[in-house]
Protein backbone atom coordinates (compact mmCIF):
# COMPACT_ATOMS: atom_id res chain seq x y z
CA UNK A 1 0.00 0.00 0.00
CA UNK A 2 2.46 2.87 0.61
CA UNK A 3 4.42 1.92 -1.99
CA UNK A 4 1.17 2.42 -4.49
CA UNK A 5 0.99 5.22 -2.55
CA UNK A 6 4.62 7.17 -2.60
CA UNK A 7 4.41 6.07 -6.92
CA UNK A 8 1.03 7.57 -6.80
CA UNK A 9 2.28 11.27 -4.92
CA UNK A 10 6.14 10.81 -7.09
CA UNK A 11 3.85 10.32 -10.39
CA UNK A 12 1.69 13.60 -9.84
CA UNK A 13 4.61 16.01 -8.94
CA UNK A 14 6.55 14.73 -11.82
CA UNK A 15 3.69 15.03 -13.84
CA UNK A 16 2.99 18.70 -12.49
CA UNK A 17 6.17 19.86 -12.59
CA UNK A 18 6.32 18.42 -16.56
CA UNK A 19 3.81 20.55 -16.96
CA UNK A 20 4.99 23.54 -15.38
CA UNK A 21 7.70 23.55 -17.75
CA UNK A 22 6.53 22.85 -21.11
CA UNK A 23 3.59 25.00 -20.28
CA UNK A 24 6.77 27.83 -19.67
CA UNK A 25 9.10 26.64 -21.58
CA UNK A 26 7.07 26.82 -24.84
CA UNK A 27 6.32 30.35 -24.85
CA UNK A 28 7.89 32.02 -28.07
CA UNK A 29 10.45 35.09 -27.85
CA UNK A 30 10.47 37.46 -29.79
CA UNK A 31 14.06 39.59 -30.46
CA UNK A 32 12.75 42.92 -31.48
CA UNK A 33 10.99 45.66 -29.39
CA UNK A 34 7.34 45.19 -30.93
CA UNK A 35 5.13 42.51 -31.68
CA UNK A 36 1.29 42.22 -33.62
CA UNK A 37 -1.43 40.68 -32.57
CA UNK A 38 -4.11 40.08 -33.95
CA UNK A 39 -7.25 38.92 -32.20
CA UNK A 40 -10.24 36.38 -33.59
CA UNK A 41 -12.39 39.76 -33.68
CA UNK A 42 -9.99 41.04 -36.53
CA UNK A 43 -8.63 44.11 -34.30
CA UNK A 44 -4.56 44.19 -34.34
CA UNK A 45 -2.45 45.93 -31.92
CA UNK A 46 0.97 46.14 -31.83
CA UNK A 47 2.79 46.81 -29.00
CA UNK A 48 5.22 45.05 -26.10
CA UNK A 49 3.96 41.74 -25.18
CA UNK A 50 4.94 40.15 -21.85
CA UNK A 51 2.92 37.15 -19.79
CA UNK A 52 3.28 34.46 -23.15
CA UNK A 53 2.00 31.26 -21.99
CA UNK A 54 -0.49 32.37 -19.74
CA UNK A 55 -4.12 33.02 -20.04
CA UNK A 56 -3.90 36.62 -20.00
CA UNK A 57 -0.85 37.98 -22.08
CA UNK A 58 0.01 41.97 -21.10
CA UNK A 59 0.71 44.50 -24.21
CA UNK A 60 2.39 47.84 -22.76
CA UNK A 61 3.10 50.69 -25.22
CA UNK A 62 0.16 49.61 -27.44
CA UNK A 63 -0.53 50.81 -31.03
CA UNK A 64 -3.47 50.15 -33.41
CA UNK A 65 -4.64 51.29 -37.01
CA UNK A 66 -7.91 54.14 -37.46
CA UNK A 67 -8.92 53.81 -41.29
CA UNK A 68 -10.73 56.48 -42.08
CA UNK A 69 -12.64 57.04 -45.77
CA UNK A 70 -12.92 60.82 -47.46
CA UNK A 71 -16.32 60.95 -48.14
CA UNK A 72 -15.48 62.71 -51.44
CA UNK A 73 -12.85 60.96 -52.94
CA UNK A 74 -13.69 57.78 -51.11
CA UNK A 75 -9.91 57.02 -50.63
CA UNK A 76 -8.78 55.64 -47.14
CA UNK A 77 -6.11 56.25 -45.40
CA UNK A 78 -4.21 55.05 -42.16
CA UNK A 79 -3.31 56.22 -39.20
CA UNK A 80 -1.35 54.69 -36.45
CA UNK A 81 -2.59 55.32 -32.98
CA UNK A 82 -1.13 55.29 -29.26
CA UNK A 83 -3.62 53.34 -26.93
CA UNK A 84 -3.42 55.39 -23.66
CA UNK A 85 -4.92 58.82 -25.14
CA UNK A 86 -8.86 57.27 -24.71
CA UNK A 87 -11.08 59.16 -21.82
CA UNK A 88 -9.43 55.96 -19.13
CA UNK A 89 -6.02 56.65 -20.11
CA UNK A 90 -5.15 53.01 -20.34
CA UNK A 91 -1.38 52.64 -19.82
CA UNK A 92 -1.51 48.40 -20.69
CA UNK A 93 -3.54 46.32 -22.43
CA UNK A 94 -4.74 42.76 -20.98
CA UNK A 95 -5.95 40.39 -23.39
CA UNK A 96 -7.42 37.15 -23.16
CA UNK A 97 -5.29 34.57 -24.94
CA UNK A 98 -7.98 32.26 -26.18
CA UNK A 99 -8.88 35.13 -28.87
CA UNK A 100 -5.26 35.55 -29.87
CA UNK A 101 -5.00 34.07 -33.61
CA UNK A 102 -1.24 34.79 -34.03
CA UNK A 103 1.51 36.70 -32.99
CA UNK A 104 4.30 38.17 -35.03
CA UNK A 105 7.19 40.31 -34.56
CA UNK A 106 7.24 43.83 -36.60
CA UNK A 107 9.79 44.31 -37.98
CA UNK A 108 12.53 46.57 -37.54
CA UNK A 109 12.35 48.26 -40.77
CA UNK A 110 8.74 47.72 -41.46
CA UNK A 111 6.93 51.30 -42.09
CA UNK A 112 4.81 50.27 -38.47
CA UNK A 113 8.11 50.20 -36.71
CA UNK A 114 8.87 53.57 -38.84
CA UNK A 115 5.77 55.06 -37.45
CA UNK A 116 6.41 54.26 -33.86
CA UNK A 117 10.00 55.36 -34.01
CA UNK A 118 8.11 58.45 -34.57
CA UNK A 119 5.54 58.87 -32.28
CA UNK A 120 8.36 57.69 -29.62
CA UNK A 121 10.31 61.07 -30.42
CA UNK A 122 7.13 62.85 -29.99
CA UNK A 123 6.88 61.68 -26.42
Amino acid sequence: MWKSLVILIVGLLVGGLGGWYFAHASAPRFDVPFQTVLLDSGQVYFGRISGLGTDYPVLRDVYYIQSTTNPETKQVSNVLIRRGNEWHGPDFTVVNARHIVMIEPVGANSKVAQLIAEQEKKK
